[in-house]
């Protein structure tokens, strides 16, 4: 069987560009033993995909150069050989980008797809929704009263954050690069302030007016300035869930910003670090919590579609120009 599939044609200096991506056909063989042929319905493009096209040691193995690309795929089952899954099945799991793929079923999971939008399972029900809620319950452990400020608010984590820290009774600030953004942040999610980081002449004196009693809890996507605005207002004993640093993905020099050790150490600061993998344990409660929360209408989610296999690499490209509002899918037809 002839299929297309996205590689890595060459590893990028700063910010991607399409060139870096190309796309092939190749044949694919038929699944053996159990194993199942796949059609991919949704690809994900996540942030820490960037990182990967990096040949650097991380907690994930870089991409290989003339090999596909891989990530978060709700697929259909077309052929199967396994007596887990059967032809019709829709599943979720790590897979390459291409139009077919043949995958063992025991790396799978079965969803269901009649009660919950099948995109759902990459954004506030995968990887995004188990981020936000290991890093803002697992790891601050917010108290209700408390101010906790997300950047990155308006994206596929941030969204979730917000929305699980109103759950527990927190002020909710969120930082996002437009005003429409902002106002959705309000608007739809239940967010108490936002700030445009963009046009904001002062972004730390914006941060201490919509926190006047500090910031307890800090979610941070970002990274850079942003940061360094809202470290500026932190709280005494304050938690900090070290999640993303996209302002710094395409750096091609180490930035130098505020000493902010200091400031930590003297306000008795937590900061951690983290990925999903450490925290498999909580995995069944987190799903079991967004999923009532989901369906008790507590957590919205919004997604940004992109129609066609060859717009996946223009897809992934946008979330660094902030193109998408919550979740960045790319839909195959």
């Amino acid at each position: 069987m002839k299929i297309n599939q996205i590689v890595l044609a060459s590893r990028p200096a700063g910010l991607p560009a399409a060139d870096n991506f190309r796309t092939e056909e190749v044949e694919l063989n038929e699944p053996g033993a159990d194993s199942v042929l796949l059609k991919p319905l949704f690809i994900s493009v996540d942030p820490y995909m960037r990182g990967r096209m990096n040949d650097a040691k991380s907690y994930v193995p870089p991409f290989q150069i003339d090999k596909p690309i891989d990530g978060g795929v709700v697929a259909t089952v077309v052929e199967s050989k396994s007596t887990l899954l059967k032809a019709g099945d829709t599943v979720v799991g790590n897979m390459p980008w291409a139009t077919r793929c043949v995958e063992r079923a025991d790396r799978l999971r079965k969803v269901d797809i009649q009660s919950i939008p099948a995109g759902y399972y990459l954004g506030v029900l995968g990887m995004p929704g188990l981020t936000a809620y290991v890093g803002l319950a697992e790891i601050a452990k917010p108290i209700a009263g408390e101010t906790v400020v997300v950047s990155g608010a308006a994206g596929a984590v941030g969204i979730i954050v917000g929305q699980i820290a109103k759950i527990y009774g927190c002020r909710v600030i969120g930082i996002a690069g437009t005003d429409e953004k902002c106002r959705m942040l309000k608007d739809e999610f239940g967010f108490d302030g936002a700030v445009n980081y963009k046009t904001s002449q002062h972004l730390k004196q914006d941060i201490a007016l919509l926190c006047p009693a500090g910031v307890d809890i800090y979610f941070d996507n970002v990274g850079g300035d942003i940061s360094d605005a809202v470290i500026a207002n932190i709280n005494f004993h304050a938690r900090i869930a070290l999640c993303g640093q996209i302002a710094l993905y395409n750096s091609t020099s180490q930035p130098v910003g505020p000493r902010i050790l200091p400031m930590l150490l003297t306000r008795s600061v937590m900061v951690k670090g983290f990925i999903n993998g450490d925290y498999k344990a909580i995995f069944p409660d987190a799903y079991k919590n967004l999923t009532a929360w989901i369906k008790d209408g507590k957590i919205k989610y919004k997604q940004t579609v992109i129609h066609g296999f060859d717009k996946l690499p223009e897809a992934f490209l946008g979330l660094f120009s902030g193109a998408n509002e919550g979740k960045m899918l790319v839909e195959i037809s």
